[in-house]
């Protein structure tokens, strides 16, 4: 049931802050277990590096509930309408258990098909092929906490999820060293420990997100909202994540198999790129921030028909974005040898991983494009166009140019990062063309509409324009 009071709208920065910070920990904790496993070997590292990236293709899946679940219920909250923001909620659990355990099970049983098709070299399966089924059992729980996550985030409980995440993380850390190093009775598991690290703090944490869905949200989730699929909420969750899903599907079978070139090239590059891609996602963490958080306030402006509003935030947001991540790309480029030569002692990884992040320099402005207007233009309802247009371009162009440069031309790792920068920028200034000609306007008034329609005693709006 709906009120008539207006709630006041989110601010920008109050959002993104805590998104940032929980991005930041996330990325710390995941350049701490890179350091760590290359401490064992750069084998170890790379394996490490693969089968998570294999475990965050799958994770990708989620999204399809959590965009969608968040970008509808930031919209219902913007209209006022509380009831249809708890509707979604509930329905968002079971799509997520349900997507979660299929995924779980293609992991866990699929670890070695997996690994071969992502031409891993034969001397790191040992290590990587039990650690990925591992992986495979957290992600049926990862897709709850996901969801749950985001359904908090939409909610603007930002700074709730970043105390969750430093508690999971915490827990992690507890009990994944002493099982990846070995420590009194307990013997040393390498990978595998830091799995199990992983599973029991996610187990943890799927309790205390219940306890805050209660105590922030009032909702008790009921038996039937785990495992019955509602048809007219995930309707509408899928008219928004299915898109959203689908761009970033397409993206990471793109960088998967981009992957793949790299880990035919050997070792050494693999365990290069593997560092690459930590640093590239500290240099990234202000858009990504950014981005979702744009996407939960023109959400909220949209369902209240604030169209210049939301206009107003997206250029904000991108000014931000551009002058911050251009800012610690330079810096990061300027500072490379030292970047490396913290993860390993091998002189050809220092050596080419230090030129590599020149190359970021170059490549993360374009991302920032569309890491803050793809998220704006979803949380107008203009979802189809990101996605289709985005396919277009990441097996054109990054793909195709990594296969031409890095593979064809000998380029090697220069091709690789070469190519995935001309995509983004490919794909970043086709999304601000589109966001600058207003086509997002169709498609935010008839959000507008049909949020208002769900209410009682629905009258034609007059909209804000």
């Amino acid at each position: 049931m709906s009120t008539h009071l207006t709630p006041p709208r989110p601010r920008l920065f109050a959002i993104t802050w805590p998104i940032f910070s929980e991005h930041l920990l996330h990325a710390s904790i995941g350049l701490l277990f890179v350091w760590l496993t290359a401490r064992i070997s750069d084998d170890t590292a790379a394996a490490f590096g693969l089968s998570n990236q294999i475990m965050a293709f799958f994770i990708i899946l989620f999204r399809l509930v959590g965009v969608g679940a968040s970008v509808v219920i930031t919209q219902y909250l913007g209209a006022n309408d509380r009831a249809g923001a708890e509707r979604i909620a509930r329905a968002s659990l079971a799509a997520a258990l349900w997507l979660g355990i299929a995924s779980a099970a293609l992991v866990a049983f699929g670890a070695g098909p997996l690994l071969s098709l992502m031409k891993l070299p034969e001397a790191l399966r040992p290590e990587a092929q039990p650690y990925l089924v591992i992986l495979g059992v957290v992600l049926a729980v990862d897709a709850l906490i996901a969801t749950m996550s985001s359904v908090l985030r939409a909610y603007t409980f930002t700074r709730d999820t970043l105390m969750l995440m430093l508690l999971m993380y915490a827990m992690s850390l507890l009990a994944g060293l002493p099982l990846m190093f070995g420590f009194g009775p307990i013997p040393k598991l390498g990978l595998v420990g830091i799995g199990v690290g992983y599973l029991l703090a996610r187990i943890a944490s799927l309790v205390w997100h219940l306890v805050l869905w209660r105590k922030r949200l009032a909702i008790t989730p009921a038996g039937r909202d785990w495992w019955t699929l509602r048809r007219g909420a995930l309707a509408e969750m899928a008219h928004i994540g299915l898109p959203g899903a689908g761009e970033n599907i397409a993206y990471r079978v793109a960088f998967t198999w981009v992957l793949s070139f790299v880990a035919a090239m050997g070792a050494t590059e693999l365990a290069t790129h593997t560092y690459m891609l930590q640093v590239s996602y500290f240099i990234l963490l202000t858009g990504l921030a950014i981005g979702f958080g744009t996407e939960i306030v023109v959400g909220h402006q949209i369902g209240a028909g604030d169209l210049h509003d939301a206009n107003r935030v997206v250029k904000k947001a991108l000014a931000w974005g551009l002058g911050v991540s251009t800012c610690v790309a330079l810096i990061a480029a300027v500072s490379g040898k030292a970047i490396f030569g913290f993860f390993s002692d091998d002189p050809t990884i220092v050596q080419v991983g230090s030129q590599l992040l020149w190359v970021l320099v170059l490549l993360e402005p374009g991302r920032s494009f569309n890491l803050v207007v793809i998220n704006a233009l979803r949380a107008t309802g203009d979802a189809k166009f990101p996605v289709a247009f985005g396919v277009f371009s990441m097996f054109g162009v990054a793909v195709g140019l990594a296969w031409l440069l890095g593979v064809s031309a000998g380029w090697g790792l220069l091709g690789i990062w070469l190519a995935m920068a001309a995509d983004e920028w490919v794909r970043g200034i086709a999304m601000y063309i589109r966001w600058r000609c207003l086509a997002w306007v169709s498609h935010a008034r008839a959000t507008r509409r049909r949020i208002l329609a769900q209410q009682p005693c629905y009258a034609e709006p007059v909209e804000a324009t």
